[in-house]
């Protein structure tokens, strides 16, 4: 019930909060520095965020390839990943909003804020997952069968 509550204001969030925000952010940067200044804003920002987007996402391809040829688990590489595709949706949405988070998400210095976020939502989600669950592990002790049996081997 409550995870449902959540997704309502989330909903809510992305379809009419958001959106507002959007449109009085354009508003005042419309007043500051005129309509046609705030269009090119508008441009420039997708230019430079489709720049940034494929500059990081190249690095974070490189730093993936590069921890599974050296056999480490590769989850900040994974996370970097998921955090400038996130970003980057942000970036060419239409808003000096959703570019804000878009970039934090996006660049180097800032991402660790967004991994620090993105590890306790999904270290949370899968808590509540394994809760919901009841999810047990098989092996020795009250946790678990243990499953007795012998290793045949063919030769092959």
């Amino acid at each position: 019930m409550a995870r449902r509550r959540w997704a309502a204001w989330a909903l809510v969030a992305a379809f009419v909060v958001v959106p507002l925000l959007e449109i009085s952010a354009l508003i005042l940067v419309g007043n500051l520095v005129g309509p046609w200044w705030t269009i090119l804003l508008l441009i420039a920002d997708s230019i430079v965020g489709g720049w940034l987007i494929r500059r990081e996402g190249a690095r974070a391809w490189a730093a993936l390839n590069e921890a599974l040829t050296s056999g480490t688990m590769p989850a900040r590489e994974l996370a970097d990943g998921a955090l400038i595709l996130i970003g980057g949706t942000l970036m060419l949405t239409p808003g000096f909003v959703t570019d804000l988070v878009g970039l934090v998400l996006i660049l180097p210095f800032t991402r660790p804020l967004g991994r620090r976020l993105l590890t306790q939502v999904v270290s949370r989600r899968l808590l509540i997952a394994g809760v919901a669950h009841d999810v047990r592990r098989p092996g020795p002790g009250p946790s678990g069968p243990v499953v007795r049996g012998e290793v045949v081997d063919d030769g092959e």
